[in-house]
């Protein structure tokens, strides 16, 4: 069983992220559901439309609930996702390769 064990232990290889791609997918995800809760409130309508998701103005500028500030919130959520979408792969790969250095015998 030690044996199976110690092959497993070589074999195994951490996966690094590609920092620029988890950002683009983070991005659009956090775009898109940004534009789709915002056109979902508009085609509901109401007296009031979407209070609590309008105080998103405080952080977007320009923000409202409305079709033209969907798209503003597409937009700055496109950028904040790939922001923390590239930090997040940045930091997990500084974190994969410590635990690979701690893991590999040195010379």
């Amino acid at each position: 069983m030690v044996a199976t064990d110690d092959k497993l232990e070589e074999i195994t290889r951490v996966l690094r992220l590609n920092a620029v791609v988890q950002g683009v997918v983070l991005g659009l995800l956090t775009g898109g559901v940004i534009f789709i809760a915002t056109n979902w409130l508009v085609l509901k309508g109401g007296r009031v439309v979407g209070p609590h998701l309008s105080l998103l103005n405080q952080f977007f500028l320009g923000y409202r609930v409305s079709f033209f500030g969907s798209l503003v919130g597409f937009a700055y959520g496109c950028v904040l996702g790939f922001a923390v979408g590239y930090v997040i792969a940045i930091v997990y790969n500084f974190a994969a390769r410590a635990r690979e250095r701690r893991r590999t015998p040195q010379a």
